[in-house]
């Protein structure tokens, strides 16, 4: 086994035994009656409009890999794009890792369309671009609207908080800017990317930032079954927590999701909102672009099978 097998596995089991723990520290104050009760607890309308935030957020992602596609000259017909962005992203988001088992469901379909493993990853590289910079955008926007929540959370005083926010939000102008200006590729000491047009570039702050702020949606929806939270408390509590889930690589963000937006909400992070919110985004998904994956592979092996037939009859014939 590589060394970088054996970092990757250490680092997946290390994740995993933190899910277990952030998840029994999460769920120990409950007990199986209250766990029911709280997700019994919400609304079936409730529950349909954060599935319909969670369902605007995946067709966000997919505009994501749309944007790299153009970004790379490359045409492909929307509704393939639309089929590997979810499934890549469904199963991703709760594999871990999510730039590495992404991409290698985006390689299983983009190559079998044409494209290469250059084109693959730089479109794994343009999306996680787009995320942070989602992210980033949509972090300083809740650091400067919302500075009492985060300063609380990050123990410092509002005013700095609302300087944090704003430095942040040079982030997507800076970006913007350099495609603007440069148009080409950008060099950094022994580094050089190649830069998308400005149109593109802005449209990825756009979309990145949208994406998160339906992923928020959605789990505003679920918090505000429990107690009168603002908007905005929920978008914090959820940068937040995708924040420590990128940085913990943790599976689906088990328990870090749980314990992050439990710390920033204590009151309104009810465990059924906790439990509705990641079947919601997470766990239906998940069954989804799973069933959809066996689909593909299914009809992916009988054009392979019928492609292969068809040459062996054709070689027959000119024999």
């Amino acid at each position: 086994m590589s060394l970088k097998k054996i970092i990757l596995n250490g680092l997946l089991v290390a994740g995993l035994c933190l899910a277990f723990f952030l998840l029994y520290r999460v769920f120990q104050k409950y007990s199986l009656d209250q766990i029911v009760q709280s997700v019994r607890s919400i609304p079936l309308s409730t529950f349909c409009i954060a599935l319909l935030f969670a369902a605007a957020s995946y067709l966000c992602l997919t505009c994501f890999d749309l944007l790299a596609i153009r970004s790379l000259g490359k045409s492909l017909p929307f509704r393939k794009i639309m089929l590997a962005s979810f499934i890549s992203l469904s199963l991703g988001h709760n594999i871990g890792f999510a730039g590495l088992s992404s991409g290698a469901f985006r390689y299983r379909y983009y190559s079998s369309w044409g494209l290469t493993a250059e084109d693959v990853a730089k479109i794994v590289l343009f999306c996680g671009v787009t995320v942070g910079l989602g992210l980033v955008t949509l972090g300083g926007l809740a650091l400067t609207i919302n500075p009492d929540d985060a300063a609380r959370l990050l123990h410092t005083d509002a005013a700095s908080t609302r300087i944090f926010g704003l430095l942040a939000l040079i982030v997507p102008v800076v970006y913007s800017g350099l495609a603007f200006f440069i148009r080409g590729r950008l060099k950094l000491w022994r580094w050089s990317f190649q830069l998308p047009r400005f149109s593109i570039a802005v449209a990825q702050v756009c979309v990145g930032t949208t994406n998160f702020m339906l992923v928020s949606a959605c789990l505003h929806q679920m918090l505000s079954t429990f107690g009168d939270v603002a908007f905005f408390r929920s978008v914090t509590a959820y940068v937040l927590a995708n924040s420590a889930i990128l940085a913990t690589h943790v599976p689906g963000g088990l328990g870090v999701l749980e314990a992050t937006v439990s710390y920033a909400v204590p009151q309104e992070a009810s465990i059924g909102a906790l439990i509705a919110f990641r079947c919601a985004y997470f766990f239906i998904p998940l069954a989804l672009g799973t069933v959809l994956l066996l689909i593909t592979e299914f009809v992916f092996r009988r054009s392979r099978g019928a492609d292969e037939a068809a040459e062996e009859s054709a070689q027959a014939q000119s024999v």
